[in-house]
């Protein structure tokens, strides 16, 4: 079957969205299938879907922006998250984050003020940057074909509570391109474990993000898709960091 705008927009209405509220949107337009317009639509969909709401796709840039290019342009720079994200951020009315490795395209109501003061981030997922905004605005986190391990947002939930051996010791400086063509300076530390990757282990929270609501289930074309709610993600993340703040550091799943 091909999926068209207007069955996408279907399947986005039945998922429980808050059409006017804040949205953000990780995705692989592999899990949708094949659609008339092909990614094109189904970002039209989604802009429209939330045109009284804040729409977020994250755009972000750790894979190039580093030593050998220290240099990020939030006009310029490709995203590394796939094919969506890199039209979005291109998009009319896209409004894109300073963050220099981790930036998040944004498109509708408050977006300038969702985005603003990115360039004065030391890390990637400080509280109060773009990915605890989430929390306090009580945003929805739609994983539209891809599992929880893309939830950069647990990222941010760990720094707040300072789950050690997550981030690099030093920081490594950035350089943000700024409108007028100035370099900003901004110090990073990187996302570094020696447990390895362990947003690979994300998903172990599913099963009690379930058990407490904080997610639901749909489908969207021929793609499995989770809404979670942001606050009550971050909720059930810290009490099981609580219990075991090296949770994501290994395998075991959560008993409790």
């Amino acid at each position: 079957m091909t999926h068209t705008k207007e069955t996408l927009l279907c399947d986005l209405g039945r998922l429980g969205i808050r059409r006017d509220g804040v949205l953000m949107v990780h995705s692989s337009m592999k899990a949708i299938g094949p659609v008339e317009g092909r990614a094109d639509a189904v970002l039209d969909a989604l802009m429209e879907f939330m045109k009284e709401g804040l729409l977020l796709l994250p755009t972000h840039t750790w894979e190039e922006i580093g030593s050998r290019q220290p240099v990020y342009d939030p006009a310029s720079s490709p995203s590394c998250v796939g094919i969506l994200p890199e039209l979005f951020r291109k998009r009319p009315g896209v409004l894109r984050s300073l963050h220099p490795t981790h930036s998040v395209g944004a498109y509708g109501a408050g977006a300038a003020a969702y985005i603003a003061g990115e360039e004065l981030t030391r890390s990637p997922g400080p509280r109060n940057g773009c990915w605890g905004r989430l929390y306090d605005s009580r945003a929805q986190i739609l994983f539209l074909g891809c599992s929880l391990k893309r939830n950069t947002f647990l990222h941010s939930v760990e720094e707040w509570v300072s789950i050690p051996d997550r981030l690099t010791a030093q920081a490594k400086l950035l350089f943000i391109r700024m409108p007028d063509g100035s370099l900003l300076p901004c110090p990073q530390h990187r996302h570094q474990s020696s447990a390895g990757d362990v947003s690979a282990r994300y998903d172990k929270m599913e099963p009690l993000f379930a058990r407490r609501g904080a997610v639901s289930y749909g489908s969207v074309g021929d793609a499995r898709c989770i809404l979670g709610e942001a606050a009550a993600m971050a909720e059930a993340t810290l009490d099981a960091l609580e219990k075991d703040p090296q949770f994501f550091a290994h395998d075991r799943p959560w008993v409790g």
